[in-house]
């Protein structure tokens, strides 16, 4: 650390110091390499939305370093950063409660009434800030300012900025993987242009080929590569025949290239015939020249690289899956933040339901995610996003059936209709009473058809809705849309009756 930044947190009470100072905290900060990014119109929102719902002329996403605080997103202020002696964010982190940190007037307040962001011509005065944590430390806050003290906000209000806070949060994460899953890419392509020249094969065989007899003397390891009978001699158009048609012509340009310029020949083919493609790394050199400087003798190796070359597959195969999922999940996103803006009848109904709902999406996520994106069960689905509703011990929900195994883009679909479902019998329906209950049945019939029931009882009366929000729209679409099945859901006297059906994936993973 730096004499200045000691000097800096010298001003700063010794609590508030150390967790500034904090080498965990300030590893995630390093980690997330955030800092003195550009901005970034995803988080403009998130400030924007703070500053419209409390009616407040400033907001900020700030992160607390050790000698400053930087404003990764700011509305109402040009500013992107102050001194860390200045910071009233670094006291919202430092609180061992760890919620939102409320100063109705500055100047009542003797831990800032000296502040010059007080004192001098910012003239703050009321401040409100939600701590941001990402990977279990706090690095900062969306808080907002105003320059006139102010009551204390309602406890609704510092809820939905803990809300937005934990938005940002996930925000963090979610970009700092995009960032990482494109290094990885870079990472892959420069492995992909270097020449494998040392490989722990196992096994390497080795020939001499005569260019005057066109024959190969070898061992047999050579020729089983190859798939030929057993020989310690043999024809080299017998080789060059046993290459796969697609490397062939690419195998005899380097060859020749090679033995024309004097330089080592290096080449990668498949092997014809072979279920999975074998492929053999050939080096070569040319040991002995004719008198007009032709060469006559080439003594190389061969080695297997199968599994080098297979594992760089599976990688391009899961890069591309990953730019994949996460393009299709920033476009749900997206369409579930639009829709529960416009099927939401007050500015107050946002923030839950739609919270709700991306946290139903992260967790079919973080499920998929554990498992590789190989599928998840019908039963680990629910257990995630019906269960949560009720007390662990509490026999309200029913479960009947067998096990069966959904494939990715079936799980995202299910999982969120399964949390509308039972959030809205939490809210409206049999599970917002005491003795009110769910019955939930599946079963796999004819040509793999999974029928899933969900069946209410026991609740308040149920009557049709008069105007559909967006949950029963994604209810009664989503499966239709994304999955090509088939949706019942009724809004029956006894209780609300949803019967979805669709054809299970032969290979889920």
């Amino acid at each position: 650390m730096t004499k200045d930044v000691g000097n800096r947190q010298e001003q700063l009470p010794a609590a508030i110091a150390a967790m500034v100072g904090d080498d965990a905290r300030r590893a995630v900060l390093r980690r997330l390499e955030v800092i003195g990014s550009e901005d970034d119109a995803d988080f403009d929102r998130l400030t924007r939305l703070a500053a419209s719902m409390l009616s407040a002329p400033v907001a900020l996403v700030s992160l607390v370093d050790v000698d400053r605080q930087w404003f990764k997103s700011r509305a109402g202020v040009d500013d992107r950063e102050t001194p860390i002696e200045m910071s009233f964010c670094a006291y919202t982190i430092a609180d061992p409660a760890g919620g939102t940190m409320v100063v109705e007037n500055m100047l009542d307040d003797a831990r800032f009434v000296h502040n010059p962001l007080v004192v001098g011509d910012r003239h703050v005065r009321f401040y409100a800030g939600a701590p941001i944590s990402v990977y279990g430390q706090r690095i900062g806050t969306l808080c907002v300012l105003d320059y006139e003290p102010r009551a204390r906000p309602s406890e609704a209000d510092l809820g939905r900025l803990e809300e937005l806070a934990a938005l940002a949060a996930s925000l963090f994460v979610l970009k700092d993987g995009m960032r990482k899953g494109a290094i990885a890419e870079a990472a892959l392509v420069r492995e992909e242009m270097r020449h494998v020249l040392a490989l722990n094969a196992g096994s390497i065989a080795s020939w001499v080929w005569d260019l005057r007899t066109g024959m190969f003397e070898c061992d047999q390891l050579f020729t089983r590569m190859f798939n030929l009978p057993p020989a310690t001699r043999i024809a080299a158009s017998d080789v060059f025949e046993s290459i796969d048609p697609r490397d062939i012509k690419q195998m005899h340009a380097r060859l020749n290239e090679a033995l024309e310029s004097g330089e080592d020949y290096a080449g990668e083919y498949r092997v014809k015939a072979t279920r999975p493609s074998r492929w053999l790394a050939s080096r070569g050199r040319v040991v002995e020249r004719d008198a007009d400087g032709k060469p006559v003798l080439v003594f190389g190796v061969n080695f297997d690289v199968s599994e080098h070359k297979h594992s760089e597959e599976r990688q391009r195969n899961l890069l591309r899956e990953l730019n994949h999922r996460v393009k299709n999940t920033l476009a749900t996103v997206q369409a579930l933040a639009s829709q529960t803006v416009r099927h939401s009848s007050e500015p107050t109904e946002f923030l839950p339901a739609f919270s709700g709902r991306l946290q139903a999406l992260g967790t079919a996520h973080g499920l998929l995610s554990d498992l590789e994106w190989r599928g998840i069960t019908l039963g680990e689905l629910i257990q995630k996003q019906v269960m949560p509703f009720i007390e662990p011990d509490d026999p309200r929900i029913r479960l009947s059936g067998a096990d069966v195994l959904l494939s990715p883009d079936q799980a995202l679909a299910l999982g969120l209709i399964l949390h509308e479902l039972g959030s809205n019998a939490t809210k409206y329906g049999a599970l917002s009473v005491p003795e009110g209950g769910v019955e939930l049945s599946w079963a796999v019939g004819e040509s793999s058809r999974l029928t899933i029931v969900w069946r209410e009882h026991d609740g308040p009366p149920v009557a049709p809705p008069t105007r559909r929000g967006f949950g029963t729209i994604l209810i009664q679409r989503s499966l239709g849309k994304i999955l090509s099945g088939t949706v019942k859901h009724d809004f029956r006297p006894e209780g609300v009756y949803a019967e979805l059906s669709l054809e299970l994936e032969t290979d889920p993973g």
